[in-house]
Order: structure tokens, then sequence, then C-alpha cells
């Protein structure tokens, strides 16, 4: 039984109001499979890269126990490449550049020692991509989740939908989900995106939390108040990685245990945007985590 990951392993140049960076590792599938990796032990990744991918940072995939056979090597070819740059709220960004480059015709090959693949996360790719994943798979995962965007709503909507049709957990933030469901009100919104077809749909909001719907449940889970914070880049991969990877440690799927799964990301998302790219999320500890745990249950437990 395995938790395999699709997404982008690729290079990112950042800039924020509290420093900038030359060209570091980044990528969704990097962000949610390290995060992931501390919690499951069976962590795949089904990715593509070019030969100027360093070899020691895939050997950090598999020192932290991560499965790097679905990671294809092109060569003489480039990795996908993005820059941005953060405005003062650290909420709002321009990019600056976006190289495509492997990612552009990327088709992706499932091996068949990932065919026993019981949780799915679908990272942020073109929704045809995504579809391909499941659809390479022999059998049906258990859990199946998937990350979008504002931009595959804007030019490819019938495809997305599609994909959201296929899927248990969709993870977006609060403008897209806005977006997606043409209503301000996430509670309409979430709602209106359970009939699209997924049983579960979490609302990030940044700083201020995240958001759980299932059928009429609704849990709300705090964002911790942070005292410094470097660089959100990888924020919602880390959320989306921590959170799956709980849920295949735990092997039972209900309302209860994604609330916890929904902690679980949030602590590793809040580590993320402590430094810059994954330097924070690569040497954490069992303690660390279970340190921050209590802090978050410190944040909402109260008694009337």
């Amino acid at each position: 039984m395995s938790l395999v990951i699709t997404g982008s392993v690729a290079f990112d140049a950042i800039e924020t109001p509290f420093g900038k960076t030359d060209k570091i590792v980044g990528g969704a599938a990097t962000y949610a499979s390290l995060a992931a990796s501390y919690f499951y032990d069976q962590v795949k990744v089904v990715s593509v890269v070019g030969d100027d991918f360093p070899e020691e940072d895939i050997q950090n995939f598999e020192e932290h126990g991560i499965d790097v056979e679905g990671i294809q090597i092109k060569s003489g070819e480039k990795s996908f490449f993005w820059a941005g740059k953060y405005h003062n709220d650290m909420n709002s960004r321009d990019t600056l550049t976006t190289d495509l480059n492997v990612l552009a015709d990327f088709d992706p090959v499932i091996p068949s020692s990932y065919q026993d693949c019981e949780f799915l996360l679908l990272g942020n790719l073109t929704p045809e991509v995504q579809q391909m994943t499941i659809k390479r798979l022999k059998k049906r995962p258990k859990l199946i989740v998937m990350d979008t965007m504002n931009f595959w709503m804007d030019i490819a909507m019938d495809s997305l939908l599609e994909t959201i049709k296929m899927v248990d957990v969709i993870t977006i933030n609060d403008a897209e989900a806005r977006q997606l469901s043409g209503e301000y009100s996430l509670v309409k919104a979430a709602r209106k995106i359970l009939q699209m077809g997924p049983s579960y749909v979490i609302i990030k909001k940044g700083e201020h939390g995240a958001l759980l719907f299932h059928d009429k449940h609704i849990f709300s889970a705090p964002g911790l108040p942070l005292a410094e914070v470097f660089d959100p880049t990888g924020a919602g991969d880390t959320f989306a990685g921590g959170f799956i990877g709980y849920l295949a440690k735990v092997d039972t799927i209900n309302f209860n245990n994604m609330k916890n799964a929904i902690i679980y990301g949030s602590v590793l998302a809040s580590f993320c945007v402590e430094q810059f790219g994954t330097e924070k999320i690569k040497n954490l500890t069992d303690f660390d985590i279970a340190e921050r745990v209590q802090e978050f249950v410190k944040l909402s437990s109260f008694v009337i």
C-alpha cells in the first residue's frame, strides 16, 4: 500500500520583503512529498525533471524514504522554472518568469511498483495530466485528493470539472473557491463544489487557517500566528502533503480523521513559511511536529 504524489519537481527563484534567493529546488511534488514523508513511509513521486536537476536533491528525497522511480529525467532538457516576487502583505505576488521546459509535454508514467497506490495526491498540474494519472492506475485508490488553481479555471474549465468528478477531496484557496462556484459566501461556494463530485472540500485561507466541508458538517482550523514569515511559496503543497500523509498513516477515512489531517497539514505548512524554499521542512523532528500540534490545539481549545 502506497501514497503516490504527482506534481512538479522544479526550480524556483523567490523574492520577498525579507530577502531573495537564486535558483532553489521547489515544485508541488517536492513540498508535498517531503511533508507526507514525516507521517508515512511509502511515499512515491511521479514527476519529470531535466538533466540539470542536481543528483544530490534526488538523493534528498531518498533520504526521506521517498521513492523516486517515477521521476523521469529528460536528457538534454531543462527542468521547470518559476520566479516570483511577493508584495509586502505576502499574500499577493507577481510572476516574473515561467519556463515550462520539460513540464510542457509531461506524460505521467506510473511504474508497476506504484500500482499498489491506496492514496493519491494530484498536485497542481493540468487537469488532463491529473486525469491521465488516475486512469493509468489499474485500481482506483481508496482516496484521491486534488489541488488546482485559478489558472485552470480560466483556460480549461470543462476539463477541470471532469477531473473534479473523479476525486474525493479538492483543496483550493478562498478566491479560487469563489471563482469555481460563482458564490461569494464560502459556505455556499463549498456546497456548490460538493455537488460537482467530491465528498470533501477544503478551502485554504492562508494565515487565517482552513475550512473543511463534508455533507452538512463544517470544521474551521485556525491559522497559527507566526512571528516571522519569510516565504509562502509551497505552503499549500506542504499542507496537502501533510494532510494526505496523515490520512495514509491512520488508514481510516472519516470526518474526524479529516479534521486531524487538516491540523497536521497546517502544522507542516506553518514550518514551511519560516524559511525560504524547502529548507525548514527538510529537517524537522517528531518533537518539532508534536510541539506545534499542541500550539494549534491551544489556539482553539476552550470551555463554556
